[in-house]
């Protein structure tokens, strides 16, 4: 039996662990039995995302880090967290009344500091941001479907070409998208020809102007710094929801393959705690 712990608040209800248990991998036949239980190792993994600590300084009463490490290394490398992402947000739209499959999405890009850890980097100029680029596809619902992390020094249509061209037949239904002004240019017709999705560039209504044209004699209308962008806030708001995880905050991997893990593993936490609410 394994010894009793104090709970962690990261720590996965019973819904919550009986929606992950089946799409989680079970230990091996054969050979010693495993000591740590799978949904322990999942514990550790929620509470190294949300805490957003060194692997050496997980708690002594989670499973060794090396443990949790290794099995977060195998799981990224079958492509694990990405395949549970796709199950839970098909789950996720059908509770909301929605195709499992989306047929529009939200393309847009987040510039994120990187530590000293060394691997891919580059500056974004826009954003005065050393580090890397975040590249999301989102569908309507703001749900993650793709994820791409290149360097920030790679343009917003570079990292989308990556992005969209590695859909492959994933979204057979995604047909449209909405995307900001720094997607113009050819890069719309090569995305039609190639991938056949119609992007649209959405723009500030109110143009992005502190203020707007009057008649002569009438004051300008005053317009508030702050302005809901149509369908382009959704995305704005994934970025948020990473943001709650605060390995996030940073990027702190070496590998550009394992900081889009993260994102997907983000992303199946926060299906997970909506999933185990809602009602049955």
């Amino acid at each position: 039996m394994p010894r009793k712990r104090a709970a962690y608040a990261t720590d996965l209800s019973d819904p919550e662990w009986e929606t992950l248990a089946p799409l989680i991998p079970p230990a091996k036949p054969g050979g010693r039995p495993a000591v740590h239980e799978r949904r322990e190792i999942v514990n550790a993994l929620a509470y190294w995302m949300r805490a957003g600590c060194a692997w050496r300084l997980l708690p002594h009463d989670l499973p060794p880090w090396q443990t949790v490490y290794h099995y977060w290394r195998l799981w990224r490398i079958e492509g694990r967290w990405e395949q549970i992402t796709a199950v839970l947000r098909e789950r996720e739209r059908v509770r909301q009344g929605r195709h499992p499959l989306p047929s529009a999405g939200i393309v847009d890009s987040q510039s994120i500091k990187t530590t000293g850890k060394g691997g891919l980097h580059g500056y974004d100029g826009a954003k005065k941001v050393n580090g890397r680029k975040r590249h999301l596809l989102v569908d309507t619902l703001g749900i993650v479907c793709k994820a791409h992390v290149s360097a920030a020094n790679i343009g917003d249509r570079d990292g989308a070409a990556v992005l969209l061209a590695g859909l492959g037949d994933s979204f057979p239904r995604l047909a449209y998208g909405w995307v900001d002004q720094g997607y113009r240019g050819p890069f719309l017709q090569w995305v039609k020809q190639v991938t056949g999705i119609t992007l649209q560039v959405v723009v500030r209504r109110d143009g992005g102007m502190r203020s707007t044209w009057a008649p002569v004699g009438t004051p300008p209308r005053i317009v508030p710094r702050f302005a809901v962008v149509p369908r382009r806030w959704v995305v704005e708001r994934t970025f948020a929801w990473l943001g709650r995880y605060r390995r996030l905050a940073k990027d702190y991997e070496y590998l550009p393959a394992t900081s889009e893990n993260t994102i997907y593993l983000a992303t199946t936490f926060t299906l997970l705690h909506r999933l185990a609410r809602a009602p049955i």
